[in-house]
């Protein structure tokens, strides 16, 4: 079901875009703001595991210097049917982790000090299953093009808005009325951000059910979850960003009060996760 919503959200996307590049610049407008966009991306797409990981202070770890994660690790990739990613510790007081990397093959599993203190075994694994499902489902290529087409409607929106004030765009007769355009240079994207926030949260739940499934025990991450959620809101992660905050189990500005929230949100609400969670327990426990 997720899978098909985010299609369907990926398509509401590309329709916007189209329909956005063809009010103001026809097909060329529109294959121009794709390709600067696409080019955008390009960068972070294939460099953006080293810039973030390194953000982070992330340190990686092997078999000698963290034996338990890693031994967790490798179970879960070989459940999984996963190559092993590479392992890292954030050196920080806040728990949480993320996953990144462009592909199964290039990937890697981030985890802070705070969270291998703050959960136990159980709870880890299922943290851990939690981000190789992200990896398995190959949601940093599917952020990266929900990221180009939302890069693409807001280049042309900027354009449009420049326009409207300083004249331009295609024949007299044919250029839309200054007061629309600037309009629609606000809520294009605006809307684009709150689809590309859907397709975030559909993911999370993807992830959610594979690692309920990897594990076979939702509980364990219904507990990580609620302890996580309850210790994000008593502090923030130093280094986060709004640009990376939906790489992570639990949103790190969880304890901050944001308008429009469940517009913007990164990630469902804890509340519903853990509802669906039980939703696939009780599903497990009559098969």
């Amino acid at each position: 079901m997720e899978a098909v919503k985010t299609v369907i959200l990926l398509t509401l996307m590309t329709l916007l875009m189209v329909w956005v590049g063809g009010i103001f610049g026809g097909v060329d407008g529109m294959l121009i703001a794709l390709l600067i966009a696409a080019v955008m991306n390009f960068f972070s797409y294939f460099y953006s595991d080293k810039l973030v990981l390194a953000h982070y202070n992330a340190v990686e770890v092997d078999e000698h210097s963290a034996p338990g994660l890693i031994a967790i690790v490798q179970r879960l990739a070989h459940k999984a049917g996963l190559p092993m990613p590479k392992v890292y510790i954030i050196p920080e007081p806040i728990p949480n982790a993320f996953a990144t990397g462009r592909n199964p093959s290039h990937a890697a599993v981030a985890v802070t000090e705070g969270l291998l203190n703050l959960l136990d075994d159980e709870e880890i694994e299922a943290v851990l299953a939690h981000e190789l499902s992200h990896v398995r489902h190959y949601d940093i290529l599917i952020s990266t093009i929900a990221a180009t087409i939302a890069g693409a409607i807001a280049w042309i929106a900027n354009i449009m808005q420049f326009s409207a004030f300083f004249g331009g765009g295609r024949e007299e007769e044919d250029t839309p009325n200054p007061i629309i355009m600037i309009l629609l240079s606000i809520i294009l994207p605006i809307a684009a951000g709150i689809i590309q926030m859907a397709v975030s949260r559909s993911r999370e739940f993807m992830a959610d059910e594979g690692a309920a499934y990897i594990t076979g025990h939702p509980e364990w991450l219904q507990r990580a979850l609620i302890k996580l959620e309850n210790y994000n809101r008593q502090g923030l992660l130093p280094e986060a960003t709004p640009e990376t905050a939906h790489m992570f189990i639990i949103n790190p500005f969880t304890g901050k009060d944001i308008s429009f929230a469940s517009l913007f949100r990164t990630h469902p609400t804890t509340e519903q996760r853990i509802e669906r969670l039980e939703q696939i327990r009780q599903e497990m426990m009559y098969r």
